[in-house]
């Protein structure tokens, strides 16, 4: 199959959606690799790196949508970018609901694309790309929160993460005891941060409580409980995710008001609308904002700012996905790996996730595999 690998055109996005390690696979699978000349840069691979993995290089994106038979990229396309599309493309890509467009998925109705979105890919009952990169934003959300925490930054509370003797040390409120939660609560309590996790889920709290030490609070979630544990964050993470849909708000302005003055959300949810209803996306060059002296982070793309790992763990986790589909086609890559069909948005001319189809207000379609017909 011809595969393509577009330069990311999104803003401050500089992750690549196949490193070259992944291109020396599908090379050495019969498949045939186009980049788009500097595609890799963002992330520290220069072209030669994929010259020398057998893949070839073109000098324009109208390029590479019209001799490719499957786009794969991270962000989800464009307006512009949906326009190259040719008819009956393959495309792998994170698509967001809260990021996509009307126009978009009805441009690739209209193509008969068949668009797969890499958050809703399934393996053994979990969600393997999504994962890979909650792992990093995850990691980041504590390194980000203790940033704005300094008193380098003139809002911020000068708190230290992890106190010293006779000073406590800063208090970290997770939301969500998920592959987000669960990084975050790792990393903050290595800093040395007193960590409080929420979540309604006992199972997971409790999966939770055997993963970290032993002094990391866990307190199921709801209204009174929330409440007071973002009065007593100094950061506040927000790791709620609902697969293939918006976040909910589940803090409220008032709860914001009530919070520390100079306290930081790093909202992780923001790429699926947020968690927090004050906040609203911002970017890597502009990353805050306040609102009732609180101090909110709310960058989509966290993952960017560590492009080179978050591109290796994109390949790591979707690699098995598309030379799935690349070797054996779409509908049998459907039998042979199930974990496919959820993610598919559009195919053959439909929308074919009910999920997509009423928030766009398109036609849904369910997708029969072979097996089934």
């Amino acid at each position: 199959m011809r595969i393509g690998i577009p330069k990311e055109t999104a803003f401050e996005e500089k992750r690549v959606s196949i490193a070259p390690a992944g291109v020396d696979q599908l090379v050495k699978a019969g498949h045939t690799i186009y980049i788009e000349s500097n595609a890799g840069t963002g992330s520290h691979f220069s072209n030669e790196e994929y010259q020398k993995m057998g893949a070839l290089l073109v000098y324009s994106a109208e390029e590479i949508y019209q001799r490719s038979e499957m786009i794969v990229k991270v962000a989800p396309p464009s307006e512009n970018e949906a326009e190259m599309f040719e008819d009956e493309q393959i495309l792998f890509s994170f698509l967001n609901i809260s990021l996509s467009k009307q126009k978009v998925m009805q441009l690739f109705i209209n193509k008969r694309i068949t668009s797969i979105n890499y958050e809703l890919i399934e393996k053994e009952d979990h969600f393997p790309v999504s994962q890979s990169m909650s792992e990093i934003a995850g990691q980041l959300a504590v390194q980000l929160g203790e940033n704005y925490l300094s008193s380098d930054f003139e809002s911020g509370r000068g708190v230290l993460l992890g106190g010293i003797t006779g000073v406590a040390p800063a208090a970290v409120v997770i939301l969500g005891a998920g592959v987000v939660g669960l990084h975050a609560a790792k990393a903050a309590l290595g800093r040395g941060a007193q960590v409080i996790v929420l979540d309604k889920d006992l199972s997971r709290l409790q999966r939770l409580k055997t993963l970290a030490p032993s002094h990391l609070t866990t307190v199921v979630a709801n209204p009174y409980t929330i409440s007071r544990g973002v009065k007593f964050a100094d950061i506040l993470i927000t790791a709620i995710k609902v697969q293939g849909e918006k976040a909910p708000h589940i803090i409220t302005e008032e709860m914001v008001k009530t919070m520390k003055k100079g306290a930081v959300i790093v909202d992780v949810s923001i790429d699926q609308g947020g968690a927090v209803e004050t906040s609203r996306p911002t970017s890597h060059s502009h990353p805050v904002f306040i609102k009732h002296g609180v101090i909110h982070y709310c960058v989509p793309n966290i993952p960017s700012l560590v492009s080179r790992t978050a591109s290796y763990g994109l390949t790591n986790s979707a690699l098995e996905f598309i030379l799935s589909v690349a070797d054996k086609g779409f509908i049998n890559a459907l039998n042979q790996k199930k974990g496919l069909i959820n993610a598919v948005f559009t195919h053959s001319g439909y929308c074919s996730n009910s999920a997509v189809a009423s928030v766009f207000n398109l036609e849904y379609k369910k997708i029969y595999t072979s097996a089934e017909n």
